[in-house]
């Protein structure tokens, strides 16, 4: 090879490198400064409480610090999606696992509604 091609890939490399970094660096910064979204304390709780039908216990975890770190008690913020079936409320959106999104697509195709099919599959026993 050429020595102008290794030279040319050192270069690539070295620029893809310190993008990366610079890019990682304002990521961090900019998750810092986020300010928490204000919800309701009954909010706050349907938060919490669904982060309970996680698919496993590190997602349970990871699904209240999520929590944690995304909302505080404040006012009641009419933007957060909530919604409420089978006498289970959810609110914002929820990380499903490959089993849920399987189950939401087979009940979907049944003729049950996304959003429902959604709630249906989250709060099902695993």
């Amino acid at each position: 090879m050429p020595k102008g091609g290794i030279m040319k890939r050192i270069i690539a490399v070295a620029a893809l490198l310190a993008g990366t970094a610079a890019t990682l660096s304002g990521a961090g910064a900019a998750a810092e400064a986020k300010p928490r979204t204000p919800v309701s304390e009954s909010q706050y709780r349907i938060l919490l409480n669904q982060c309970d039908y996680a698919g496993s216990a590190s997602l349970r975890a990871d699904c209240r610090a999520r929590v944690k770190s995304t909302y505080r008690i404040g006012a009641v913020n009419p933007n957060l999606d909530c919604r409420t079936y089978s006498g289970v409320t959810v609110c914002g959106d929820l990380t499903l696992t490959g089993k849920q999104c399987e189950c939401i697509a087979n009940l979907v195709k049944a003729g049950l509604s996304y959003r429902r099919a959604e709630v249906e599959c989250y709060t099902a026993a695993s």
